[in-house]
């Protein structure tokens, strides 16, 4: 995974961020990661050509780049006690 530096942040909105990690029980990182996710997922929707701006062999391409990128020492029943660890309450997954 990359990472970012974001420099200049409003102090309004850096409270805003933590308030919200607080009330989601989450990092302010994943707070952040979640913001930054509806933003483009709302922005995406209203760019028309956004789903089909890149060509079907560039996406190809992409995901083919991405695939087995995955590293994690944990083992996979560490991974997923994580997952439900960090899960807000209100939502039942079953799996």
């Amino acid at each position: 995974m990359s990472n970012i530096t974001v420099r200049n942040i409003p102090q309004e909105l850096l409270q805003k961020l933590r308030m919200l990690s607080t009330l989601g029980k989450r990092s302010l990182n994943n707070e952040i990661l979640m913001v930054l996710e509806k933003g483009i997922v709302k922005e995406s929707e209203s760019v028309t050509y956004f789903k089909d701006h890149l060509s079907k062999d560039t996406q190809i391409k992409i995901w083919k780049n991405l695939c087995g990128r995955w590293e994690d020492s944990r083992s996979t029943s560490d991974i997923i006690d994580d997952i439900f660890d960090s899960r807000s309450e209100g939502r039942n997954i079953f799996l």
